[in-house]
């Protein structure tokens, strides 16, 4: 098919006829010729779309601009399986007040025939879960759900002592004063998060005039609640009245998108995508931004992203002209801005590792760490590799692993330096690289344990282990596999990243520092403890070895037989005599030999 210069929208169908991928081009001809050219530079989702591509249509725009707004209204009509999917499922939500003697206040997405009281519609979730939330704090409300009457008598629970429940439960309040709490907390829920302080403290000072110093002590202690409830909000409060915030976490080719919405200074809302098919993170948050705010009748002036946007000019005419007024997609690059991007950022890895029972700060370092150290993708399987030695003996090396920013014990393993003689550390780290490969090539086909290449791979050490390590990798073939070495400071303490060339700060990267300290802490901690074990090993065998008639092989037997040195020299002869490996010859010497010498 000849296709024109022209600015469009093309249209991939499978076999069977059904749109799988919707896009926009500058030049179609130039565009959807890329994705029939060689596959050297194509992403995995576009080369697994390329495959399932039967036929392909185009329509012609006047512009990019109109080609952007068209791919958005057919991506919504047709949902195609290889462009990023944001299902609108957002409802209204209420706060819900039962009808019954002791009521209760819920947060609610819909209304019942169930003879209760409702308050709403709200758009934000987000605000009516955390009002309700404050109110019952505030009003020393249950939570628990229980149904009460004035014969209710039990055991309060713990938010009674503490103050965060009134106890009707336990006949701690009375009919009359609880439902004028539950008054007093739906005029705070109807008049917003700010409640008239100074209107409060004339009633308290009017009560205590009164001599009702109960009465008094409630208010009182209902205003420092208020304060501090305002004070733990500006947490998360922005000096920009109004915009989104957007950001990304990705793990293999899933991703989540978390939103911030803030209006008035204040987060008003909040909402999390989880999507599929995302490889390269420009495109896919512009094709997000795009996708979500086809889908909003509202956009706000500023939309914070926490890096690169395809077709960023296009996409903020595009947003400026659904608003009537100009919006900016910027990167904050410090100050409250940052912190606010990084706060929806970790998020974001809460809720896509709570999709595999992950823990949300280890995916964020894992990305963190990926992107400082300028790889594909996150290292899902790190291997780490520190040698030990003491003074050229008991030379060996540990290699630890960490799974999801875990570590992997059943994949650790241990190594005995065996072509390396004296202490050099460079030749014994390259050994141990050499060794690690030649038992992939054996075990390939298993996919686990040696079977299986690391994501990335940290050695304890500077450049020279890095050097000597990479040479292997080179030699071997496997030089795509990245590897660093991870330096410590004179306080044996962790202090940066390095490759053959400089080295990168992890200092001011928390997440990251935290995961690079700990695999360092662990590798050598595992290679630390093997050193030992084997050098009193060595020790052993040693003393026991000077004995005429006990060789290697012997003095691990009487090791295993007795346990100990002290358990041996200890033994009557009568027992060593009797031990089935020892003939009465070799008993008798090491009998002689631990009572007419010293150990």
């Amino acid at each position: 098919m000849s296709l024109p210069l022209s600015p469009g929208v093309y249209i991939m169908r499978d076999s069977g006829g059904k749109v799988i991928y919707v896009g926009k081009a500058k030049a179609l001809k130039n565009r959807v010729s890329q994705y029939f050219g060689s596959h050297t530079n194509h992403t995995q989702k576009v080369i697994n779309m390329v495959e399932n591509i039967d036929t392909f249509d185009y329509i012609i725009t006047d512009s990019e601009f109109e080609a952007l707004v068209l791919e958005c209204s057919l991506i919504k009509q047709y949902m195609p399986r290889y462009n990023i999917l944001l299902k609108d499922d957002k409802g209204y939500n209420y706060i819900k007040i039962t009808n019954e003697a002791y009521p209760s206040i819920t947060a609610v997405n819909k209304i019942e025939n169930d003879g209760a009281a409702y308050i709403g519609p709200y758009m934000s979730g987000y605000y009516v879960s955390n009002a309700v939330s404050q109110a019952r704090k505030l009003f020393r409300l249950p939570d628990c759900g229980k149904k009460f009457s004035a014969d209710t008598r039990i055991r309060p629970c713990l938010n009674y002592h503490i103050k965060l429940c009134s106890a009707p439960c336990a006949g701690k309040i009375s009919e009359k004063d609880y439902r004028e709490s539950i008054a007093e907390a739906l005029e705070f829920l109807k008049g917003g998060n700010k409640l008239d302080i100074q209107k409060m403290t004339e009633e308290m000072e009017k009560a205590a005039e009164n001599l009702e110093f109960e009465r008094a002590a409630k208010i009182r202690d209902r205003i420092t609640a208020v304060k501090k409830m305002s004070e733990k909000q500006k947490v998360v409060c922005s000096r920009i009245e109004e915009q989104d915030i957007i950001s990304v976490i990705t793990e293999d080719d899933k991703a989540c998108f978390e939103i911030f919405l803030f209006r008035n200074g204040a987060l008003f809302d909040r909402e999390h995508f989880i999507v599929r098919n995302i490889y390269d993170l420009p495109q896919a948050r512009s094709e997000f931004i795009s996708g979500y705010y086809y889908m909003r009748d509202f956009v706000p002036c500023r939309i914070s992203v926490d890096g690169e946007v395809s077709d960023k000019e296009l996409l903020e005419n595009w947003l400026s002209e659904k608003r009537g007024k100009k919006v900016s997609v910027v990167i904050p690059q410090r100050g409250e801005q940052l912190m606010l991007v990084e706060m929806c950022k970790k998020n974001a890895a809460e809720h896509l590792a709570h999709q595999r029972g992950a823990v949300g700060k280890e995916l964020m370092a894992l990305n963190e760490l990926g992107k400082l150290l300028g790889l594909p993708k996150p290292p899902k399987y790190i291997e780490s590799y520190d040698i030990s030695n003491q003074n050229g003996t008991a030379n060996v090396a540990g290699m630890v692993v960490f799974e999801n920013g875990k570590p992997l014990k059943s994949a650790y393993r241990k190594f005995e330096i065996k072509t390396v003689v004296g202490q050099d550390d460079y030749a014994s780290m390259a050994e141990v690289i050499s060794r690690r490969i030649e038992e992939y090539e054996k075990h390939k086909d298993e996919e686990t344990g040696f079977g299986r290449l690391p994501d990335l791979i940290l050695l304890d050490g500077g450049k020279g282990q890095v050097s000597s390590a990479s040479a292997v990798l080179s030699a071997k073939g496997y030089d795509y596999i990245p590897l660093f070495g991870m330096v410590k400071d004179n306080r044996h303490k962790t202090r940066a990243i390095t490759d053959t060339g400089k080295e990168i700060a992890i200092g001011n990267k928390r997440n990251v520092f935290t995961l690079v300290s700990t695999i360092q802490e662990e590798v050598h901690r595992f290679a630390i403890g093997y050193h030992r074990q084997k050098r009193k090993s060595n020790a052993f065998r040693s003393s026991l070895t000077e004995i005429t008639g006990v060789g290697e092989k012997r003095a691990r037997l009487l090791i295993k037989h007795f346990g100990t040195i002290a358990n041996i020299k200890e033994a009557e002869i009568e027992e060593l005599e009797n031990t089935p490996f020892l003939n009465k010859a070799v008993a008798q010497n090491i009998y002689r030999y631990f009572h007419n010498t010293e150990e």
